[in-house]
């Protein structure tokens, strides 16, 4: 490989680019990332049961605050030009390659190694919302001190050429249910139940949830099969999805309870079975001020004042805050990275100036310096 660290970081980027694999079935990726932390002089573990790779470079021994350093590795599964494939429409394949220069960025200084304890923490199926609590119910996370993120942030959100310290993800939720009915004929529809119409009361009654509107909160259908290639058969069967979204933990809560006594309002007025198949979702980000403090020096040190961006709130989500749901002590932050990101994250074709990798990079180096002085 390279010695030029740009060149190694866009390297790495075009090959994990180019053999994207979507959650859990990352074995490639895992197996191409161990050996890098291999060769740059970490010590690695990986899973028996699991995707996912972790370095530990420095000094252990000495009492050091441990910073974990995490990047997620999955793609998505999309249509591309009509083909379905994994595609790092995320950013991931950044990020993975952001955080391996980072150490590859701490290797050019030979004295940094005893002075610094880090867990470069290579995570699996994020786009699930699984992989991190994964990792920290195996104890990734029960030595780290500080733990520091990044996410490309769309052009929208935080104009190239600038950082923000801090990502403020809001809580994300799903549900998937059946409608368990009869099918009736288009003539007698008094002898079963109608479930596109049985789904189209939870969308009209999910309409009037009204919350603290101080938060940003949503509720809506995003998903609805129903009915063959009969039009004059009543389905009376139908499985649907709800995507929940709130700022807050606790208002996810309050918004979650709201659904459930909708589908049981349902449930009695058609007199019919709604069974719940599925139901998951993300944490909301809980802030730390000292991560956040170190994040904005970095940023600062770097980028210079006019790189450093508000507080990033969206109604994104990431499981990387689980982290800390694990570990309520951890002091965490996930940096934003601007880097004129187009059209949006999850865009089949979503593209971004691939040079604002290397602020990555320097703003994670900083950010570690920072948190040993």
């Amino acid at each position: 490989m390279t010695t030029n660290l740009k060149e190694q970081v866009l390297t790495t980027f075009h090959h994990l680019h180019d053999h994207a694999e979507i959650s859990w079935e990352e074995v490639e990726t895992t197996h191409y990332i161990k050996q890098l932390l291999l060769d740059a002089g970490c010590q690695v573990s990986t899973f028996e049961d699991c995707t996912g790779v972790i370095g530990e470079y420095g000094n252990f021994q000495n009492d050091l605050p441990v910073v974990g350093i995490r990047a997620d590795i999955d793609a998505l599964w999309q249509e591309v030009d009509g083909e379905f494939k994994a595609n790092h429409s995320c950013g991931h394949d950044a990020h993975m390659s952001i955080v391996l220069g980072v150490l590859w960025k701490l290797n050019q200084d030979p004295l940094l190694k005893d002075r610094v304890a880090l867990k470069f923490i290579f995570q699996p199926a994020e786009e699930k919302g699984e992989g991190a609590i994964t990792l920290a119910e195996k104890g990734v996370v029960d030595d780290v001190d500080f733990l520091f993120g990044i996410h490309l942030r769309p052009a929208q959100e935080t104009p190239a050429g600038k950082a923000s310290p801090v990502i403020i993800h809001g809580a994300s939720s799903s549900l998937t249910a059946e409608i368990k009915g009869d099918d009736a004929h288009g003539a007698r529809p008094h002898l079963g139940h109608n479930a596109i119409e049985i789904a189209a009361q939870i969308v009209n009654m999910i309409g009037t949830i009204h919350l603290n509107p101080m938060y940003p909160h949503s509720v809506k259908m995003t998903s609805l099969q129903a009915g063959g290639k009969s039009a004059n058969i009543i389905p009376g069967n139908a499985t649907f999805s709800l995507d929940l979204r709130a700022q807050t933990n606790e208002l996810m809560e309050q918004l979650k309870e709201k659904v459930h006594l909708i589908l049981d309002t349902v449930r009695n007025l058609y007199d019919t079975e709604i069974e719940v198949l599925s139901e998951g979702g993300i944490v909301a980000a809980i802030t730390n001020d000292e991560a956040m403090d170190i994040m904005r020096k970095a940023i600062v040190n770097t980028l210079g004042e006019d790189g450093l961006a508000e507080p990033l709130i969206t109604p994104g989500g990431d499981d990387f805050h689980y982290y800390k749901i694990h570990k309520p002590e951890l002091k965490a932050t996930m940096l934003g990275l601007g880097c004129g990101l187009l059209p949006g994250l999850h865009h089949p074709h979503m593209t971004f100036n691939r040079e604002a990798m290397m602020d990555g990079v320097d703003i994670l180096f900083n950010a570690i310096l920072e948190t040993y002085k």
